[in-house]
């Protein structure tokens, strides 16, 4: 296979600064040439930037823009993402690659000062402040711009535009840190006030101005009067003569000029406080584009240092929080851009299916799609086996994703169709399946692994007929361990889950009954659960369907990596985020494809090689027609007319068995004859043939008026107060450790309250 060569242009020392079409570009610093390809290891490719601008190996980040999208910077971390920045310049000789210091700032985009004093603790900076998080919520305040004036005296004007409680208004203003000598950052601000007859575009930029303006000579001022025409101002010091006045040229300008202005300061600038939390978000913005992980401490000790300002938290990350809305968009809008969202999908990836609905008041319920590509991937070249899932989404209104994936010809997990939900309910999962039924245009019978809870059990066989329900295992052992809590000890607890595995996974019924038996021999109440639990949906021995020795139906990981970093965006950009990744994982892995030169995907080629090597020592008896006797360890059946072994691997893999292959050379065939078509590279590429196409941005339908012409779709009810739970990804078979007496060895209590000593 050829190598990939191309020349990284790496920049460093210099700024990004954005465009007027959201567009980013790079200002300054200094360029040098490395050559790589796509051997190349991450570990030496940083080295080697890191020798030849000299700087920490540690502290510096390497990013890059996608070819055509100069918006968003992808991080390079690990050799993948180093090999996948290659691919995407396949078709380039150079590739444009950007050295961001991470620690001392030598790349930041918001013009601060390129130093960094070492970063304190927030206790050090700042005594610890308890404040309900909630007060960004937008369902419950009014839609106001970020830019809005904000009276630091705490006079009515704040009740005008914020229902805030007492506690939080009297943390708001932003204290300033006396320094000898003006931070550098705040210097640049010193005339942007020149005096009476300079204008401003708006009333918004005024008020921005001399924010900074006061920031700058270290003042604090309040608003006298303060509305959409007219705004005048005084220094907050008493008897201070300071004033500034500024309205509109004429009534049919939104323009504004200073008209009266009194530059005397007889205060000294001492004990000020300035601001609010709409120019925090304006300062870290451009840097939270950059590292969106930019925690609240770290902004206090950034804007202390370039500013000279002293923030709190709370006001750190509610400036955070406001820069997050300005960038991504608000919670509140992107809701009602879904019915532009879903016909765009629909009409750019034609046979897609996106629907929702709503509750009567108009606020969303749910939302589901499925893209075209994935829709005819699971069709053309996966097995007919379905995954079912969901995840708990930690969002500002929270929700359920649910998923439909499946498994591709190399085991990988292949995404179908996904929803986000109000809430998991029986409803909800019928819904899904319901429009994942009118999606899916496939006669075959399709096995589904799921729970069998929340309703799944009755709405699988309902709007799927002639399907097979193999029951998840993992929900299976919870239920269990519920069930069953505070009568057993932890070791007999994991004695009893063990065997239920090898029970669920042995092949044939009578080694299911000899496993089932031993439970019984230390619990007849769990033998009675597990066989009440209808072992025929979840038992390989029993099971009627084909589900290829697949026995979770968390088999869909690949969503849960996906939802944890995208499950805080608005539902638009969440959606976005799942787009680009499915469109991602569609393209390299038909791209890596294109290279195989076997029949079968490499994971079946490698379990067939396995099964190939223990041929040597099984006997194959002749015999007429199409059954044989392997001889080995134990003595098979194998039918070949009917693709059967007594041992049941090959209809449980969908690949010959041992004893299969046997069969099959001594009768001059080839292994690749009898597999399962689904594990043929052919359909591996068939299953990645078609792409998921781009989707216009969202922006569009709010520029175009198109929300207007739509329905209404409002947020859902408010989230609950509290963490959001956390799903985890595994088993979750920890117990708590049960009570056991050491001197009579009984469950529930001590020896201090043992009645056998008394």
């Amino acid at each position: 296979m050829a190598t990939k060569k191309i020349i990284a242009i790496c920049q460093s020392g210099g700024e990004f600064e954005t465009e007027n079409d959201g567009s980013l570009s790079y200002r300054g610093g200094d360029a040098h040439a490395i050559d790589i390809d796509d051997q190349m290891k991450f570990s030496d490719f940083k080295m080697e930037v890191a020798e030849m601008f000299n700087c920490s190996f540690g502290a510096m980040s390497i990013k890059y823009f996608l070819p055509g999208n100069r918006k968003t910077l992808i991080t390079v971390s690990n050799d993948k993402d180093l090999e996948r920045m290659i691919k995407f310049h396949g078709d380039s000789i150079t590739a444009d690659v950007y050295i961001v210091m991470e620690e001392n700032g030598a790349a930041d985009v918001s013009n601060m000062s390129d130093s960094r004093s070492s970063r304190t603790t927030l206790s050090e900076a700042v005594p610890p402040l308890e404040l309900p998080l909630d007060v960004v919520d937008d369902t419950t305040q009014p839609n106001i711009p970020l830019g809005a004036p904000l009276d630091i005296d705490g006079t009515n004007h704040i009740d005008a535009h914020f229902n805030l409680p007492p506690e939080v208004l009297s943390v708001r203003p932003l204290s300033v840190v006396p320094y000898e000598k003006h931070a550098k950052a705040a210097e640049q601000w010193q005339d942007t006030i020149t005096g009476v007859g300079q204008r401003f575009s708006s009333v918004h930029e005024f008020r921005e101005t001399l924010r900074k303006y006061a920031i700058a000579h270290q003042f604090a001022f309040k608003y006298k009067k303060n509305d959409s025409h007219r705004v005048t101002v005084k220094c907050k010091a008493e008897g201070c003569p300071w004033r500034i006045h500024a309205s509109r040229l004429s009534a049919t300008q939104l323009s504004i000029c200073i008209k009266t202005m009194n530059p005397t300061h007889t205060c000294g600038g001492s004990a000020v406080t300035v601001g609010h939390q709409s120019w925090v978000a304006g300062i870290i913005k451009e840097k939270l584009k950059i590292f969106p992980d930019y925690k609240p401490k770290d902004i206090v000790n950034d804007i202390k240092q370039e500013y000279g300002i002293q923030l709190n938290y709370c006001q750190a990350w509610r400036g955070k929080e406001i820069a997050k809305e300005q960038l991504q968009g608000s919670y509140k809008d992107a809701y009602s851009q879904l019915p532009f969202l879903c016909d765009k999908i629909m009409e750019t990836n034609p046979g897609s299916l996106a629907t929702f609905t709503t509750k009567e008041d108009s606020s969303f319920q749910r939302l589901f799609i499925a893209f075209h590509a994935s829709l005819s991937g699971f069709v053309q070249g996966c097995r007919p086996l379905l995954f079912l899932d969901s995840i708990p989404l930690k969002s500002k209104y929270q929700g359920i994703l649910l998923t439909a994936t499946a498994a591709d010809g190399n085991d990988s997990v292949f995404p179908v169709a996904f929803a986000f939900v109000d809430a998991e309910t029986n409803d909800n999962w019928h819904w899904f399946l319901s429009q994942l039924k009118s999606a899916l245009s496939t006669s075959c019978p399709l096995t589904f692994v799921a729970d069998r809870q929340k309703g799944l059990r009755e709405s699988i066989s309902e709007i799927f007929k002639d399907s097979y329900h193999g029951y998840c295992l993992h929900y299976l052992t919870e239920q269990l361990i519920r069930d069953l809590k505070g009568q057993f000890s932890r070791d007999v607890k994991g004695i009893m889950i063990e065997d239920l595995y090898h029970a669920a996974f042995a092949p044939r019924p009578e080694e299911f009954h000899k496993i089932t038996e031993g439970i019984k021999s230390l619990s007849l109440e769990a033998y009675n659960w597990i066989m009440q639990s209808e072992p025929q949906n979840w038992a390989n021995s029993l099971f009627q369907g084909a589900r290829y020795n697949h026995m979770k139906s968390n088999f869909g990981e690949l969503f849960y990596s996906w939802a944890s970093d995208a499950d805080e965006l608005p539902i638009i950009q969440m959606v976005d985020v799942i787009r680009g990744e499915i469109m991602e994982l569609i393209y390299f892995r038909r791209t890596d494809s294109d290279q195989w030169l076997t029949r079968l995907t490499p994971s079946m080629e490698e379990k067939l090689e396995k099964e190939s090597l223990k041929v040597s020592a099984l006997q194959v008896q002749p015999t007429t027609g199409s059954k044989f006797e392997v001889q080995g360890e134990f003595t098979e059946v194998v039918d070949m007319d009917g693709w059967d072994c007594s041992c049941k691997g090959w209809q449980l893999t969908g690949l010959p068995c041992c004893h299969a292959i046997a069969v099959i050379n001594c009768i001059g065939r080839s292994p690749y004859d009898y597999c399962s078509r689904y594990f043929s590279t052919e359909s591996y590429r068939l299953t990645y043939a078609e792409s998921v196409k781009p989707i216009p941005d969202t922006d569009w339908a709010m520029q175009n008026d198109y929300s207007e012409a739509a329905m209404t779709v409002t947020p859902p009810t408010r989230r609950p107060p509290g963490r959001p739970t956390t799903k985890k990804v595994g088993s979750q078979e920890a117990m708590k450790r049960q009570l056991q007496c050491s001197k009579c060895k009984g469950l529930g209590h001590n020896k201090a309250t043992c009645k056998e000593l008394l």
